[in-house]
């Protein structure tokens, strides 16, 4: 099983390659994988010759062919004008329109204030959307004031935890026997309702009657 990290920071170090670098780590600790980070800043120059050319230099080919490859996807990138950098897209603009179609991708994206928050629900969601991606439900925004915070914390580990659970192959049940329930609930874990959730199944889950939540709005 793979992860492919796709980070398309500038600088070296970066924030971007950091923060996909932490959201590795945090899928590492419940999935065995091998991974692979692609950093768009050094294939620059050939991207722009493949949309010249039209044919892809060896070094992006192969880059190309890693992220069609993979059984999960980390896809980052910093915040240019309130949407992601025209590298990122630039490069995604040239993967093939079937490569990710069903692929889980997590989402990550850095910026300078925490304004631009919602960069990865206006913008990248949408884009790997398009793009048939299975896109897990929690996303990561680190603005500059975010590092250090434990709640940055919590939405890498509950992130890391989702492309764990999504990239893990499913168990087949020995022929002649019938699905593993819990093994299919530990891979996309669903509430009592049958929505897919990040929660944990192992966890629990706590309905609160809705009239109950009403009364809780009530006036005294």
């Amino acid at each position: 099983m793979k992860i492919v990290i796709v980070s398309a920071g500038l600088s070296s170090p970066s924030s971007t390659r950091l923060l996909a670098d932490r959201l590795t780590a945090a899928a590492l600790q419940h999935v065995d994988a091998e991974t692979e980070v692609i950093e768009l800043r050094e294939l620059a120059t050939e991207i722009a010759q493949h949309f010249v050319t039209g044919f892809p230099p060896a070094r992006l080919a192969a880059a190309l062919d890693a992220v069609a490859a993979a059984d999960g996807l980390i896809a980052m990138t910093p915040v240019f004008a309130a949407s992601y950098s025209g590298l990122f897209k630039s490069f995604f603009d040239l993967i093939d329109k079937d490569a990710l179609t069903g692929k889980p991708v997590l989402l990550g994206a850095t910026g300078g204030t925490a304004r631009h928050s919602l960069v990865t629900e206006h913008a990248l969601r949408p884009l790997f959307t398009y793009l048939r991606a299975l896109v897990l439900p929690t996303a990561v925004y680190a603005a500059s004031e975010d590092w250090g915070e434990e709640g940055l914390a919590q939405r890498i580990a509950r992130a890391g935890a989702e492309l764990a659970r999504f990239t893990a192959p499913p168990v087949l049940p020995a022929a002649g026997t019938a699905p593993d329930v819990d093994t299919a609930a530990a891979i996309a874990p669903r509430s009592p309702t049958g929505a897919i959730t990040s929660v944990d199944p192992a966890d629990g889950f706590v309905t609160v009657p809705f009239e109950q939540r009403l009364a809780a709005l009530r006036v005294p």
